[in-house]
């Protein structure tokens, strides 16, 4: 007799790429300590680092010489994303670090007819991946730019998570962003949605800071954040020793944003699903 019982498909992790193609607004320092914060509260997530510059890969510790296989080999598909991924010293965390050969990776994949699609192949073979099975979140770290590595982080995306930082010209560049978002949406990805924007670098004795942070409120409305993450040494001073803020310093102010950030995230991700 034939068995009729439906099979349990296994479940995709929710992806967010962290983007915003301006530099220095606290995209990998988000990464890092969001996803730190996420797995503190019993998550188990994925950093994958997509900056040539792999300081998300520094700022958790993974020494160059460690990362034998990353992200570069991942969208070249000479290795699975479950065989780049390392663990961290925070539980529940793991990384697929980036090396400088993601400068060339453009070049080797640009003449591929799925070259945007690298990397949703790969995380969407994770599900199959027993190591991998059961991550719930994976976060992206996008280069500051919008080249073809930032659209294959888009099209791999259920959303974008923008880090804005609380300084004049924050606004500029803000809108070729959205469009981007939206042409990955209209022609490979459209599934796609901004999930918030995280106001980054806040200094509340800077009047500037406080008129931003009004302005990108009118501007976007409840697209923004409640949490916002002030500017803070504690967390500036830890990827120098290869720590998110919240193992360097769990107390301080940054920590804490985090903290209240990632709690903020899951609590729109469970309108965002239940509206699916």
């Amino acid at each position: 007799m034939t068995d009729l019982t439906p099979i349990a498909l296994p479940r995709r992790p929710r992806v967010l790429a962290l983007a915003n193609q301006k530099g220095g607004v606290g995209k990998t320092t988000t990464a890092i300590n969001l996803g730190t914060a996420l797995a503190a509260i019993g998550e188990k997530v994925l950093i994958v680092d997509l900056d040539p510059q792999g300081n998300a890969s520094t700022g958790l510790g993974i020494d160059r010489r460690s990362r034998k296989s990353s992200t570069y080999d991942v969208l070249c598909g000479d290795v699975g994303l479950g065989q780049a991924m390392q663990e961290t010293a925070v539980p529940g965390l793991f990384l697929a670090p980036s090396t400088l050969d993601l400068l060339g990776v453009e070049l080797e994949i640009a003449g591929s007819k799925d070259r945007a699609h690298r990397l949703k192949n790969a995380i969407d073979e994770l599900v199959y991946d027993q190591r991998c099975s059961d991550l719930t979140y994976v976060l992206i770290d996008c280069p500051p730019s919008l080249s073809l590595i930032t659209i294959n982080a888009m099209t791999a995306s259920d959303a974008v998570l923008v880090p804005l930082q609380c300084e004049f010209f924050a606004l500029e560049g803000l809108s070729q962003l959205l469009k981007t978002v939206e042409q990955v949406r209209n022609g490979l990805n459209p599934r796609l949605i901004i999930q918030g924007v995280v106001l980054t670098m806040y200094d509340p004795r800077n009047n500037l800071s406080g008129q931003v942070m009004a302005d990108v409120r009118e501007f976007l409305g409840d697209k923004v954040y409640e949490t916002v993450i002030p500017r803070n040494v504690r967390v500036s001073e830890a990827p120098s020793y290869g720590k998110p803020a919240l193992l360097y310093d769990l107390r301080c102010s940054g920590s804490q944003a985090y903290l209240k950030l990632a709690s903020e995230v899951i609590k729109r991700e469970r309108v965002l699903r239940a509206a699916a």
